[in-house]
């Protein structure tokens, strides 16, 4: 396997030390719009040949299957926000490669009742060219991270051996995570938070099919594991919403996310101010006017969330929660990953939720190397079995959990 790793940011540098530990890939083309930084992710392994730097820009569909074909890389690994998803996809499939990413494409608000319906959701563009992919026998594995990703494995884990019946799944994030020196310093990418929040999130009910409510709804508290403890959680527009009813039947699908009362009002500030949008607006210069993007500015002006590892303590949970039957009993569960940023700073020198974002796509690219899942088309994590990638998680030394309810 020759793979080419567009974006070397947290994860993307994240996904090169795990990787870098592991023997089932021949090369990685590290790839990024500032060449500094593809460089300095492939300084960081020493001598290890396997990883090469390059420049692109992930916009550029012919720069990046031009890129595919000059190293002979048979997968894309996008660690990219999700600006780039479609780029990258078409590139992909124009080059033969496989593809690989951790979101999917941009969804868009219904024009009238944002609030109550969707309009065009996540992946939509990525399932419509479906057909294609799948009559020329070539795979795109769409939101293969964390979360999508592994709460998606664990979805199909709960189907195939937990549950005769589900009623819901629903996905739960959360963590005490603090960072030293910073009121406001979020662990992962503002430009992708601000974008999953503020959307109308997304709820699936079976006979009733996808509809959306008020960002921030439905808040509930939910008690994380290992000494994480309680948090209050709310619906947020996230992939797996859309992707698990696709493959799995349940009656009810959620997805929410422990964000806490203050970094919510801070994105309902940005919100009001205009902040979030992604429309450039014209400001003054040195050298005249210039179009900047507002979410780009608030980006700019924070902490990129790579560097915060040294300054952050606590851990991260990742988890899917099931509530259903089993042999005509009630059952409800909570399959978990935990992540503690002591370890994963000791371990790798990632911060715990960008590898705990990295390590899932190293190990769904080995499960594909070794011939353990394959298939064609658009397809999501959990068309897959689940118990090889649980095995091989846990085999990378990062185990996962399971709690009754």
């Amino acid at each position: 396997m020759r793979v080419l790793l567009v974006g070397a940011g947290g994860v993307g540098t994240a996904i090169t030390r795990i990787a870098a530990r592991r023997a089932f890939f021949e090369a990685m083309v590290v790839a990024d719009y500032d060449p500094a930084r593809a460089e300095t992710a492939v300084a960081a392994l020493g001598d290890d040949g396997r990883f090469v730097a390059a420049a692109v820009d992930a916009g550029d569909e012919t720069a990046v299957t031009a890129l595919l074909a000059r190293h002979r890389c048979d997968v894309l690994l996008n660690a990219t926000d999700p600006r780039f998803v479609m780029p990258l996809f078409r590139a992909a499939r124009a080059a033969g490669a496989t593809y690989l990413d951790m979101a999917m494409s941009l969804s868009h608000p219904h024009p009238d009742r944002p609030h109550e319906e969707c309009g065009v959701k996540l992946g939509d563009e990525q399932f419509a060219q479906a057909a294609a992919w799948q009559s020329e026998g070539a795979l795109a594995l769409v939101g293969m991270g964390v979360e999508p990703g592994l709460s998606d494995v664990f979805a199909r884990y709960a189907a195939d051996e937990l549950f005769d019946e589900i009623e819901e799944i629903g996905v739960r994030d959360g963590a005490n995570l603090t960072v030293d020196g910073y009121d406001f310093a979020p662990s992962f990418s503002i430009w992708t938070t601000i974008e999953e929040c503020l959307n109308p999130p997304v709820v699936y009910e079976a006979g009733r099919g996808w509809f959306t409510t008020a960002p921030f709804s439905e808040p509930e508290v939910f008690d994380f594991p290992e000494g994480i403890g309680e948090v209050e959680c709310v619906n947020v527009e996230h992939e797996e919403v859309l992707l698990v009813p696709r493959w799995i039947d349940a009656r009810r699908v959620t997805f929410k996310y422990g964000l806490g009362r203050e970094f919510i009002e801070t994105l309902k500030t940005l919100s009001l101010l205009g902040l979030d949008r992604t429309e450039p607006v014209t400001v003054p210069s040195a050298g005249g006017p210039v179009a900047v993007s507002p979410r780009d500015v608030v980006a700019a002006c924070l902490p990129d969330p790579a560097t915060l590892g040294e300054r952050m303590h606590g851990k991260t949970c990742a988890g899917t929660w099931v509530r259903g039957s089993k042999e005509g009993a009630p059952r409800e569960v909570y399959l978990y990953h935990v992540v503690d940023n002591q370890w994963s700073m000791t371990e790798y020198g990632c911060q715990a939720v960008v590898w705990q974002t990295a390590v899932n796509p190293v190990v769904a690219l080995e499960l594909l190397a070794a011939g353990t899942w394959s298939g064609a088309g658009v397809l999501g994590p959990e068309v897959f079995p689940a118990r090889p990638f649980l095995d091989l998680l846990t085999a990378y030394g990062s185990p996962w959990g399971m709690r009754e309810q």
